[in-house]
């Protein structure tokens, strides 16, 4: 039977941000003209996301991961002020079908800009991980609060209830967090190496110039799924 992982709760330290993975090298210009799909339906060039100003912008996993959910659960408590204060835009990109954005941010209260890109032209242009890779060393996501085996059920339980039974996403495919803009300026790289190695919020946003910090320490609502 797989371990069970334990609940991280704790804060991000100013220790954790000097231990971190460092930025990695991308260029957006090879995944500019890539489309990109709303809610609607509606596509963009990836491009329109962060030309005008700066944007953290969020891949993950596919919209069935358990921690993927709960990262969101925990960007969907981002304010719209400390955003706008800042003059940064939030984004996050799924690999799904346009039609599952709507659940999806219903799931988690997720109020800011969310897109996907099914073709996965992004994610493999910018060599973005397709598997799992765990080591000693590696840092686990501090906003990821279900164990492995409860975390599971809870994906399995919501693609057998989903409108649209599928899996949402390559499961294999591992997300990013970047900030870039304006322009195709990159002031930070991650690519995830396994679905808890998710980049701390708190220090997401204020690599970008968001000066609030938030806490992400409370005990997460309970949501049936």
């Amino acid at each position: 039977m797989a371990e069970t992982v334990s609940p991280i709760t704790r804060q991000v330290t100013k220790e954790d941000q000097e231990t971190w993975t460092p930025s990695i090298d991308i260029r957006l210009e090879d995944v500019e003209d890539c489309l990109v799909y709303d809610r609607h339906g509606v596509s963009i060039p990836f491009k329109k996301l962060y030309q005008d100003r700066k944007s953290v912008i969020i891949f993950v996993r596919n919209f069935l991961c358990y921690s993927c959910k709960e990262y969101v659960d925990d960007l969907s408590k981002i304010p719209r002020e400390a955003l706008e204060d800042a003059d940064i835009k939030l984004v996050v990109i799924g690999q799904s079908a346009y039609h599952h954005i709507e659940s999806f941010c219903l799931l988690t209260g997720y109020p800011h800009d969310m897109y996907v890109d099914p073709a996965r032209c992004i994610y493999q242009k910018l060599g973005m991980k397709r598997e799992e890779t765990f080591t000693d060393s590696a840092h686990a996501s501090p906003h990821v609060k279900s164990g492995l085996i409860m975390g599971q059920m809870k994906s399995i339980w919501r693609a057998m209830t989903s409108p649209l039974f599928d899996f949402q996403g390559d499961l294999h495919q591992q997300g990013a967090a970047i900030i870039a803009g304006p322009g195709s300026h990159v002031h930070f790289a991650h690519f995830d190496t396994n679905r808890l190695d998710h980049m701390p919020i708190n220090w997401l946003l204020q690599l970008a110039g968001v000066q609030q910090t938030l806490d992400f320490s409370d005990k997460p609502n309970i949501i049936h799924v």
